[in-house]
């Protein structure tokens, strides 16, 4: 009864427009209050506090800087010049540039909101100017924008990491393949459009401007080599990878001559607000996990699904539900923060490797990135094409099913997301 109320109370304060960080605290205090009696306030900010101060937690802001710096030292522009050299001659290029130089971007940032700020204010004015529709160029950039929740160093997979208490660097390992496939159809769904809509060829194939825009880039395509090097390779941890990423931005912008003290403050900046409000997030939501674990509320869910069904594909078909349903209402980093620990035990109950079911999560949570109400991801896209959502969203349905096919593969094919992991770790 008492999460029932509190479901309705924290429905209610969102839909009065109240921020869902706060709305979280609120609804979770009251209830601690009604429970536990005015004797456990002074607890409520230590929880809070331990909760959001957690080792790992610490990527979450550097990664975010790190993206910011890249965007600000002329990184992305290099980025997208050779992108243009590489996939230009095809028709609907643009749009695989787009792609091709989200899935680079993901490999810093980890950030798919971040990912539209910086690439979607070249990339969309570019395709709108060469005759793309702009609802089909915000669609390309939101959905491959997505593709950032499983192409390590993910920011959602550090929350889920955190919250399943699971090895960071498998996960990240674990989206290698899943997020190289995404891209790969999302070129190929763009294609589809190019030819049939007679989207324009961008520039021929010359050698000479691949090489030239590759040796103009090449200091940029050393900073995936050095944080995921270094994860994967065991010399840092994700944390520490999230550091060198910054140390390495940094030094990168200085090279290209770039990165000014205003360029800086404005990275800084950028990053601060964004990590706050993750942070925010994180630490309300860790009062409404030590109040439903106390109510043992998650052993009780899994105790009823497993009383339903033993089948664990059945059970990751009905979890596949849920996750896609709270994503349609949630961001992915409140939906992790606020269901994981509850469906955890289910999960463990069931024999379901964590790893294998954070794919599952992050992957589902995508798509709740990129569907109405909350569509955040979308949203951001939509703003920089200045195009109305629903009318992107009858494009970017076909993107979203790329999406879905990848999760289904990612839940039932297990070797996709598994194999690197069971090569290299076990």
């Amino acid at each position: 009864m008492t999460f029932a109320l509190m479901f309705l109370g924290l429905v209610a304060l969102v839909l009065i427009n109240v921020p869902i960080a706060v709305a979280l605290a609120v609804v979770t205090t009251v209830a601690m209050l009604l429970v536990q009696g005015p004797d456990i306030l002074p607890n409520l900010a230590l929880v809070m506090m331990d909760g959001a101060t957690k080792f790992p937690l610490i990527a979450i802001p550097l990664f975010i800087l790190a993206g910011a710096i890249m965007n600000s030292g002329g990184l992305s522009r290099r980025l997208i010049a050779f992108a243009s050299a590489l996939f230009g001659f095809i028709r609907g290029g643009l749009a695989m540039i787009t792609t091709g130089t989200s899935m680079f971007f993901a490999e810093i940032s980890g950030s798919a909101v971040a990912d539209v700020a910086a690439m979607g204010s070249i990339l969309i004015p570019a395709m709108k100017k060469r005759g793309y529709p702009a609802p089909f160029a915000a669609a390309v950039m939101s959905s491959s924008a997505t593709l950032a929740v499983i192409i390590p160093p993910s920011i959602p997979m550090i929350l889920y990491a955190v919250m399943s208490q699971s090895s960071v660097v498998q996960l990240f390992v674990a989206g290698i393949i899943p997020g190289v496939l995404g891209g790969f159809l999302m070129m190929v769904v763009s294609y589809w459009f190019a030819r049939r809509y007679n989207y324009p060829v961008e520039e021929t194939f010359q050698l000479c401007r691949l090489w030239l825009t590759f040796k103009e880039a090449a200091l940029a395509f050393t900073l995936p080599l050095i944080i995921l090097g270094g994860i994967f390779g065991g010399f840092v941890t994700a944390t520490e990878g999230a550091g060198l990423a910054v140390v390495s931005a940094l030094v990168i912008g200085l090279i290209y001559r770039e990165l000014d003290w205003a360029h800086l403050k404005d990275a800084i900046i950028e990053g601060g607000v964004q990590t706050a409000v993750v942070m925010l997030l994180v630490a309300a939501s860790v009062l409404i996990g030590v109040f439903l674990t106390e109510a043992q509320v998650p052993q009780k869910l899994a105790q009823s699904i497993s009383d339903l069904t033993s089948n664990k594909y059945i059970i990751l078909a009905l979890l596949n539900v849920f996750f896609l349903v709270i994503g349609l209402f949630l961001h992915s980093a409140a939906a992790i923060i606020l269901v994981v620990p509850i469906v955890m035990p289910l999960v463990t109950a069931t024999g379901i490797d964590p790893i294998h079911f954070g794919l599952i999560v992050t992957l589902n949570l995508g798509i709740g990135q990129q569907t109405p109400p909350v569509a955040s991801v979308l949203i951001a896209a939509c703003s920089v094409a200045k195009a109305d959502i629903w009318e992107v969203s009858k494009v970017n349905i076909y993107f979203i099913g790329v999406l879905f096919l990848v999760l289904m593969m990612v839940t039932y094919v297990p070797a996709v997301p598994m194999s690197l992991v069971e090569y290299f770790y076990r």
